[in-house]
């Protein structure tokens, strides 16, 4: 996707050729910033402090953080150690455990002597996947977008919540490709973008991606969203997920859950787009079973903005002294799904639906 005119994707082999480059997210969206990361240490701290966020990012900052790591220790200690070092930084997204058993697993078979070039030969393959996985995400949305637009014939307002862009992946994104898509096809589109509190990616990131590719779009109130469908305002919701059961269940930022129900009430389609890394085939019920990540309560308390004179503040938000809670993700349950978006088409949200798109895993359970 472009920046000013000019491509980027994410995360990029550095011109070294033994470290790679990241868009620092956390100085978007009024600062574009690329940051070198060289190190084991480097990549765990991109993904623990979310320079780099978006599940299928973050497998790819993981894989090219095991390559890192070989450079240090190429030993097989060294790469249990990386491994363990990156697999702590974030517990939800299934993305990263599946990146590093990728790359992990075909360091085992060569000697330590060869272990950098092929972990980051492998975690560049891991990206180019990534890639063409959410391009075909794209298409297979973008149809659905276009079916609405020809069953209608009024432009198609979307509402997404969380970042779910080119932002968190390598390129084009999960939950925006199919609006990338449709855009570019010529499909009047609308997106109404949920600022999603506590750490407004919405509002910060996902706008800032629409704006800069001229996606016609809105920044509403997380709570807004219930009213505008029961006023016929939208027409269908798409979202990202960091983790997705082989039942169905998504795993998605905290709110998602509360707009699925709003959804299912005025009978809007609701929808999840993911690639097949962002599957766990080991997991039935999502809200028993997947690990929900609690973040610092700082991203609650405070807030950072940019001031009337071009300068940045961090402001306290809360009553001094209040405790709080900061659960990342929640869990929708597969009954509130319409319909699951992957690089192989689209599904229902089902057991039935996922192994129908993926008949190998049935075998692999």
């Amino acid at each position: 996707m472009n920046i000013d005119g000019q491509p980027y994707r994410t995360i990029f082999p550095d011109p070294d050729g033994v470290s790679v480059q990241v868009i620092d997210q956390t100085r978007l969206p009024f600062a574009f910033v690329l940051t070198r990361l060289a190190t084991l240490e480097d990549a765990a701290l991109a993904i623990r402090t979310m320079i780099v966020r978006g599940a299928p990012l973050i497998g790819v900052t993981a894989a090219y953080g095991l390559a890192l790591a070989m450079r240090a220790d190429p030993s097989t200690a060294g790469i249990d150690r990386a491994v363990a070092t990156l697999a702590a930084t974030r517990p939800t997204a299934i993305n990263l455990r599946w990146a590093l058993d990728r790359v992990a697993a075909n360091l085992r078979q060569v000697q330590p002597e060869e272990r950098f070039a092929r972990a980051y030969a492998e975690a560049g393959r891991i990206a180019e996947e990534d890639v063409a996985s959410c391009r075909a995400i794209g298409v297979h949305g973008g149809r659905i977008i276009a079916d609405r637009h020809a069953a209608t014939g009024r432009p198609v307002t979307v509402l997404t919540h969380c970042n779910a862009g080119w932002l968190a992946t390598v390129d084009w994104g999960t939950a925006l490709a199919p609006i990338y898509a449709a855009h570019a096809q010529g499909v009047p589109v609308h997106v109404l973008v949920d600022e999603t509190r506590p750490r407004n990616q919405g509002a910060a990131l996902t706008a800032f991606e629409l704006h800069g590719h001229g996606v016609p779009h809105t920044v509403i109130a997380d709570n807004a969203g219930g009213h505008l469908m029961q006023h016929g305002t939208v027409d269908l919701c798409i979202v990202g997920s960091d983790r997705t059961t082989a039942r169905g269940d998504v795993c998605n930022k905290i709110g998602t859950y509360l707009k699925a129900l709003a959804a299912h009430d005025n009978r809007v389609p609701f929808y999840a787009a993911l690639p097949f890394s962002t599957i766990d085939w080991t997991l039935d019920d999502g809200v028993r079973e997947i690990p929900i990540e609690e973040r610092d309560g700082r991203e609650v308390t405070h807030m950072t903005g940019r001031l009337a004179d071009g300068g940045f503040a961090t402001i306290e938000v809360v009553s001094p002294g209040s405790p709080v809670a900061n659960p990342a993700f929640d869990v929708t349950p597969a009954r509130l799904v319409t319909g699951i978006i992957t690089e192989r088409g689209v599904c229902t949200a089902s057991a039935e639906g996922l192994y129908g798109l993926y008949p190998e895993r049935r075998t692999a359970a």
